[in-house]
């Protein structure tokens, strides 16, 4: 059954976005992040029954508010076990890879794709729109997820490569941060970056085209 995507965003000091995925048939509902203020990505989708929270990754940015939404909602949250050990008082269980996350008559499918960092994930949906990816801060407009040292940059670029550009081009991708983009658009930007040499430290906040 296809879902409805509710952004919110900027949200707290780090402008984050958060997403509630609703079943349209049951109203029940996935928050994906919990950053500051998220009460208003609640507020955005109003009579949908929030059942489950899912974090995308352990940076603190998108966890401020996890335990107002926890008590809000009642509901669990998850996480990936790599990204599980900073937040385990406020984590009830984990996701894994391929994994399909039921929210009422529909699904969401875990992407692991490590990098950013190592439980870095995305959630695969199915709108009326098409297919759309929540991809934390693993995919952006223009470029990867902001990378600490040159392994975690090669590391987030072949899990894009690897789990997201196989996406259908039409694919829209909803990102922790800023605007939206697609799997195409990503695509014919990963063909520049391609086409040039980089050196071999190369990190930090990179621009497939800069």
């Amino acid at each position: 059954m296809p879902v409805n995507i509710v952004k919110t965003g900027p949200l707290g000091p780090f402008a984050n976005n958060a997403y509630v995925i609703v079943d349209e048939a049951t109203r029940q509902a996935l928050l994906v992040d919990a950053p500051a203020d998220a009460r208003r990505a609640l507020e955005a989708a109003p009579g949908a029954r929030v059942t489950r929270i899912v974090v995308t990754h352990r940076h603190g940015d998108h966890w401020m508010a996890i335990d107002e939404v926890r008590r809000l909602t009642g509901a669990p949250v998850a996480c990936h076990e790599a990204d599980r050990a900073p937040h385990a008082a406020s984590v009830d269980g984990t996701v894994a890879d391929g994994e399909e996350v039921r929210i009422g008559e529909s699904v969401v499918r875990v992407l692991h794709t490590p990098g950013h960092t190592p439980g870095s994930i995305c959630l695969l949906a199915e709108t009326a729109a098409g297919p759309a990816l929540i991809s934390g801060d693993t995919l952006f407009p223009g470029g990867p997820g902001r990378s600490d040292t040159p392994e975690a940059l090669r590391e987030m670029i072949a899990s894009i490569r690897a789990r997201l550009l196989p996406l259908d081009d039409a694919t829209r991708v909803l990102p922790g941060h800023g605007d939206d983009t697609t799997i195409g658009a990503a695509r014919r930007e990963i063909a520049v970056f391609d086409s040039r040499e980089h050196p071999a430290d190369l990190c930090g906040d990179v621009l497939w085209e800069g």
